[in-house]
């Protein structure tokens, strides 16, 4: 008797230690979002952390911003490695930043655990609408042409040196063998503010941003960046069906901090997949025009790998840097 008692408290504590391993559960779990509240990524995060409070419980949402989004992630970097906190990694944090800061206080590349990828969302090349009619510009290959026959007489804005439009700019020049002077502003509304008042000739856009001013317009799509159309803008060509090999992401996703078990990353891959692939999560992203991207954490881990290796060479060439 005494023999089959030991085997069974074995078998229990066995039992508590692998429950234990592959926590999270019945402890709050916080999703640290490294901007403001409102914007889509926040959205996008409280939109899943009530997607997954069955499988996982209570998850809420923490703004951490600052520091370009620097200050949050870190947060996360050294948090313990328990899965209850969860990280956004974005295409700033994690493929911009750590080429445009001169000091980080991370390692992008290995103070991270990959979950899954969550979304992504196409930016596209905009230009004034009455801009394009008075030069006569219908179509990207005419953009790049007007630039030829009219060096340094266009410019481009953005939400300031390093952003996403910038340096997305700065590929576009780059690839097309043009020139234009690039304008930075505090900020990708008042880089839209100036597209709209003609003050500045094109910009590359966030589509969740310059989606309305499409619909209604006021703005003209030549390109998206993104590798194939999107299912948003079926009619509005890649910017790689000119320029061969373009493209570019407006891209975030779900980290913990690298030392965390993989049987609770995989139990964290396992929720928010599904909750990515659930039909009604799609359809409130869609109204955001972003695209679920579900991955496994090898997935994600290789995806970041390939953007902060593409993100060094643009960086490097632009020229920008945050001391």
């Amino acid at each position: 008797m005494k023999t089959i008692h030991y085997l069974l408290c074995l078998l229990a504590l066995s039992s508590t230690l692998a429950s234990a391993q592959t926590a999270p559960s019945g402890k709050t779990i916080r999703i640290v979002v490294p901007y403001g509240a409102g914007g889509p990524i926040d959205a996008t995060a409280r939109m899943l952390a009530e997607r997954v409070k069955d499988t996982l419980g209570t998850v809420i949402v923490e703004n951490k911003p600052g520091g370009g989004g620097n200050i949050g992630v870190d947060l996360v970097a050294k948090a313990a490695p328990d899965g209850y906190t969860i990280g956004i990694a974005a295409v700033a944090t994690h493929a911009i930043n750590p080429w445009l800061y001169a000091r980080m206080p991370f390692n992008a590349a290995t103070d991270f655990a990959p979950v899954t990828q969550m979304l992504r969302v196409p930016n596209v090349l905009v230009m004034n609408a009455n801009t394009a009619r008075e030069l006569k510009i219908h179509t990207l290959a005419e953009l790049i042409a007007y630039a030829k026959a009219h060096p340094a007489k266009l410019n481009y804005g953005s939400g300031g040196n390093g952003s996403a439009g910038h340096l997305a700019g700065e590929m576009f020049k780059a690839q097309a063998g043009i020139f234009a002077v690039h304008i930075p502003y505090n900020g990708g509304s008042p880089a839209q503010l100036a597209l709209l008042g003609a003050q500045v000739d094109f910009n590359f856009d966030n589509l969740a941003t310059a989606s309305a001013n499409i619909k209604s317009g006021k703005l003209k799509a030549l390109a998206v960046t993104t590798a194939q159309r999107s299912a948003l803008l079926p009619d509005v060509p890649t910017v790689a069906e000119t320029l061969k090999g373009f493209e570019v992401d407006t891209w975030w996703g779900l980290v913990v901090p690298a030392a965390t078990p993989k049987a609770v990353v995989q139990k964290l891959n396992q929720a928010f997949v599904a909750a990515l692939n659930a039909p009604e999560t799609k359809t409130r992203f869609a109204t955001l025009m972003a695209e679920p991207v579900p991955s496994t954490p090898e997935q994600f881990g290789a995806f970041m790998k390939s953007e902060l290796t593409k993100y060094e060479k643009v960086v490097k060439a632009s020229g920008a840097r945050v001391d």
